[in-house]
């Protein structure tokens, strides 16, 4: 039902016309040359103006060529150069100062680039990791002309197969990925300056330090490839938190406020997603992927994680599955649409060939079809316009929509659709007499009907109660009711015939008292069965442990009939049981003689 809704959906949106659309087509530029992702764009009040702007942390070629753009409107407003590979962009205030311009920080290898007012402000560097001492041991060597180059290449080699090469320094694993003919030249180039561990950071975020205003001071949170998560001071760019996690983090999402209470999910490369609260230092497993991540979003106490396996599934803040989508095509990234306005929010999925859904709860509520893939994609303000959409493709293309203020995603039939068969009328017959006849009965006799329904309930309930009573008082439960006596009895039967054997397991249930004096006796039809232990006597019972008995039954009758034998346990001197079981035995196979 839930896929088929979706694809009526689907098509419902695909056959929508652009009147019908709720996107106007703002900017197209296909020719924008800008490569970056979801976690690299933001959109900011810069001048405090009222005028958005768009930021891009633009990834150049891959080699080189990054550098930070600032958009206003659909135009170039300014370019940084940044010397590394960006891997995170985002907007915070770090102040109280009027006017509320908000500062742009740049996540770029070990280095948080911060600038105010378009210009460099700050640099923040990850604090440095221990050195392997062995390692250390290794290049002092080297400095020294202890050990040849090519001893050292070796021993490093040795080091990292050990499983050491997360805990290498970038210096000896650039010396290992060099050819044999560089290794003399960068090493006697390198080995005389300090070694130094540095990681990198692999994703970041914000998080309110003590009010949860829009332009309220913020906090930098930033995941490591050590396995850390920082949170930051804003002022003093000093490490406030420092949390672990079991693996290295590539997607965060953080809700809270830093001073009060707050909680960080973060999606590993373990194919894991953990969570981390106040206090926290070791972060708590919540979820197990079927597949890697490639996009993580909250929406409430809802969880919406995309995987490589092409499924958008969500979670319970707890780690409970509670739905799971399956896409036709691959995710290429994720964010979040955030209608601050109308109180609405959906998920963005982008997907490999050119889609761009957007999920309310797991249910399609629009489509958007592009001409290449989408790899980054932003909701906000831009310009003067609340709701803006930013769309940057795997070509480079820059694509700006903005939500007609007519749309109504709310007003869209959410629940999954019957289907059309559903809609054809029946062929009902016509009323008969009969029918008419005894409609006018119901309607002139209700009361008297009524009335013979509650006789009649209430007679059943007397007669369920008489023989509840008369079960308690013939101890015919399987568990008795007695304070003095309580046990537990069960009975099995085991065997095809004509013989079998009968199974009774008897435990004391009270907390400290044992039983004593103590028989187990069957009641049988003699014409049918024969048992080879009528009567077993039964020792002391130690509380809590489960004894077995076991007795032989043969069926004596040749006609294939069954019957049901009763257990007893007794007192010895009392003809009243304790507690009673009855076994419902088998039909006999007939017996065989060779």
């Amino acid at each position: 039902m839930s896929s088929q809704a979706e694809s009526s959906l689907d098509n419902r949106d695909d056959e929508e016309s652009p009147e019908k659309s709720p996107w106007l087509n703002a900017h197209q530029d296909p020719v924008a040359q800008l490569y970056t992702f979801s976690t690299s764009i933001s959109l900011a009040d810069l001048n405090a103006d009222s005028d958005h702007k768009l930021l891009v942390a633009d990834l150049g070629t891959g080699t080189f060529d990054m550098k930070l753009k600032v958009f206003k409107g659909t135009s170039l407003f300014m370019e940084s150069a940044i010397i590394d590979l960006p891997t995170a962009l985002v907007t915070f205030y770090m102040d109280t100062n009027d006017p509320r311009t908000p500062a742009v920080a740049v996540a770029s290898g070990p280095f948080i680039y911060v600038y105010k007012n378009l210009r460099p402000y700050f640099k923040f560097t990850l604090p440095p990791l221990e050195v392997n001492a062995v390692e250390q041991d290794l290049w002092n060597q080297a400095k020294e002309d202890k050990i040849d180059i090519h001893v050292l290449r070796e021993m490093l080699e040795s080091l990292k197969n050990e499983g050491s090469e997360g805990f290498l320094t970038v210096r000896s694993l650039k010396l290992l990925s060099l050819e044999p003919e560089e290794v003399e030249a960068f090493a006697s180039v390198h080995k005389h300056a300090p070694l130094k561990r540095q990681t990198v950071i692999t994703c970041m975020g914000t998080m309110k330090k003590s009010m949860a205003d829009d332009d309220a001071v913020s906090c930098l949170v930033i995941g490591t490839e050590s396995k850390d998560v920082f949170v930051l001071d804003p002022e003093a760019f000093t490490v406030l938190a420092r949390m672990n996690l079991p693996s290295v983090p590539v997607f965060i999402s953080v809700n809270g406020l830093f001073d009060v209470e707050f909680r960080i999910v973060v999606a590993c490369r373990d194919g894991k997603v953990y969570t981390l609260k106040r206090g926290n230092k070791m972060a708590k497993a919540c979820i197990e992927l079927g597949a890697q991540a490639v996009g993580l979003e909250r929406t409430g106490k809802s969880i919406i994680v995309g995987c490589m396996d092409n499924t958008l599934v969500c979670y319970s803040t707890k780690g409970k599955k509670l739905w799971t989508v399956y896409l036709p095509s691959s995710i290429t990234t994720m964010s979040l649409m955030d209608h601050k306005a109308r109180g609405f929010k959906a998920v963005m999925v982008a997907m490999k060939n050119g889609e761009v859904r957007i999920y309310k709860e797991k249910y399609v509520i629009n489509t958007i079809k592009m001409p290449d893939a989408v790899t980054a994609m932003k909701f906000g303000r831009f310009g003067r316009e609340e709701s803006a959409l930013i769309l940057i493709t795997k070509g480079g293309g820059l694509y700006v929509k903005i939500l007609k203020r007519t749309a109504n995603f709310e007003g869209k039939d959410l629940t999954p659709g019957p289907p059309q068969a559903q809609s054809i009328k029946l062929n009902v017959p016509k009323k008969t007499k009969l029918f008419v006849d005894q409609t006018l009965r119901e309607r002139d006799s209700a009361g008297s009907m009524h009335r013979m329904f509650q006789h009649d309930l209430y007679l059943m309930r007397l007669m369920a109660a008489r023989a509840y009573v008369s079960a308690l008082q013939k101890s015919l439960n399987p568990i008795s009711s007695s304070t003095t006596e309580p046990l537990k009895l069960s009975a099995q039967v085991q065997g095809i015939g004509p013989a079998f054997k009968l199974t009774v397991n008897l435990q004391n249930i009270s907390s400290s008292v044992p039983s004593t004096n103590l028989l187990i006796t069957f009641q049988f039809d003699d014409s049918l069965y024969a048992l080879s232990k009528p009567c077993i006597t039964v020792p002391l019972l130690v509380p809590g442990l489960m004894y077995t008995y076991e007795t032989l039954v043969e069926c004596i009758s040749d006609k294939g009939i069954s019957d049901s034998i009763k257990v007893f346990v007794l007192h010895q001197g009392n003809s009243i049981p304790v507690i009673t079981a009855v076994i419902n035995m088998p039909v006999s196979e007939a017996l065989v003689i060779v």
